[in-house]
């Protein structure tokens, strides 16, 4: 089995509201944020988990305004029900998002990923993640890790998985341009063969609370490592990822 997130959350009050107004009092102590996403594809780390076929994805964060935060997204699967598993992935995460330094943002906190209703094995596992974000002149940069501790879902073995994202805004637009590499490396079934890249090329616009994402996504796992962890080349390979979201 296949896993992975690659859309955002907002976490942290300070982060997701809008400054109150004088007239307006003080911010809430508490928040809530979410959105909901239809994409081309769910694509995780690089691999297709809905079966390269559309997926609907949302998510609801309680935010406080100390960092702490806590949420779940879910995803629509497609091919995961054959091996036992439900077509429908939960994941429940908690986690502290604050500024540590002047313009250095750390994030940092645990994953749990759920598959309700999947009778044909150990499915859900726990990872934790951290990462740094910053800018670099016009240009927003994150680096991170997360790693899942061996587990039954994971064959009794450990995952890592390592990554960075660069994003830009192009001057007097909505578009923003986004770049993302990752390697993950472990015996499991996240990491086919062992190991291999992910990385993605693409470009997001915004209006309003929508936004509208392209993106090139591809893998170096071949068809052989594919194959070892149950999976087909198709759904490892290069695709063009399209995505409107709507958050509130």
């Amino acid at each position: 089995m296949f896993r992975l997130i690659f859309v955002p959350f907002c976490a942290g009050a300070a982060l997701c509201a809008a400054p109150a107004s004088a007239q307006e009092g003080p911010a809430p102590a508490f928040t809530i944020t979410g959105g909901m996403t239809l994409a081309s594809q769910y694509r995780f780390r690089g691999i297709s988990l809905s079966d390269e076929q559309a997926a609907l994805q949302g998510t609801i964060n309680l935010n406080h305004e100390s960092g702490l935060y806590a949420g779940v997204w879910g995803s629509s699967l497609d091919g995961f029900g054959e091996l036992g598993g439900s077509n429908l992935e939960l994941d429940f995460y908690a986690g502290y998002r604050r500024e540590v330094v002047d313009g250095l943002t750390l994030d940092a906190g645990l994953l749990y990923y759920a598959y309700p209703g999947s009778t044909g094995g150990d499915f859900e596992f726990f990872e934790p993640f951290a990462n740094v974000s910053g800018p670099i002149g016009p240009a927003t940069a994150k680096v991170g890790l997360a790693f899942a501790p061996a587990q039954d879902a994971l064959g009794d073995n450990s995952n890592l998985y390592l990554f960075g994202d660069l994003s830009a805004p192009i001057p007097g637009t909505p578009v923003t341009l986004n770049g993302h590499l990752g390697r993950s490396k472990g015996d499991t079934a996240l990491s086919p063969g062992g190991l291999y890249w992910d990385w993605s090329l693409g470009a997001s616009a915004s209006w309003r609370n929508l936004t509208l994402a392209l993106s090139y996504v591809d893998t170096d796992a071949s068809e052989a490592e594919a194959l070892s962890v149950g999976a087909t080349r198709d759904i490892v390979d290069a695709a063009l990822i399209v995505s409107l979201a709507a958050s509130f």
